[in-house]
């Protein structure tokens, strides 16, 4: 038996638009040389938004809490730090070497404005979550409706 499945061409144009912005990420934030060191580079974040607050997961592995920058200016979220390279030693032969050392920077527009006063941060398994409650004026308001003899019908 055949399924007949709905085309979704704003589905296709949304998976479309996200290859070519990560294509661009790559191409600015990839290292020169294959091999190169102390180059700028991405990583990986997650933005989910509820009603209140806007969630941000960025993958820091290794990370010392204390050497993350993290701000926000004009409703830009912008993390930034840098991991130190370790020598190798004389008497040891390098096989493989695919861990990135050097600094690393993301930046992201947030859609609704923020209070940056009250963002909450923590750290855990290397993964930096970021709490960031949108501004009072951009939170849905619910309107009381009254019935007219006085009483109410929905609670705001």
């Amino acid at each position: 038996m055949n399924t007949m499945i709905r085309w979704n061409p704003f589905g296709e144009m949304a998976r479309m638009r996200n290859e070519i912005d990560r294509l661009f990420e790559d191409a600015f934030n990839a290292p020169v040389g294959k091999w190169e060191r102390n180059s700028v580079w991405g990583f990986p974040l997650d933005v989910t938004e509820n009603e209140d607050t806007f969630t941000v997961k960025a993958a820091v592995p290794g990370m010392n809490p204390d050497d993350l920058e993290i701000t926000i200016t004009d409703n830009v979220l912008t993390i930034k730090g840098e991991t130190q390279d370790e020598e190798v030693r004389d008497d040891e032969k390098v096989h493989l070497r695919e861990r990135r050392f050097g600094s690393f920077m993301r930046s992201i527009s947030l859609p609704t404005p923020v209070e940056s006063d009250n963002v909450e941060a923590n750290m855990e398994n290397g993964v930096l979550t970021l709490q960031i409650p949108k501004a009072e004026a951009v939170k849905p308001k619910r309107i009381a409706v009254h019935a007219g003899n006085g009483t109410t019908v929905l609670e705001g």
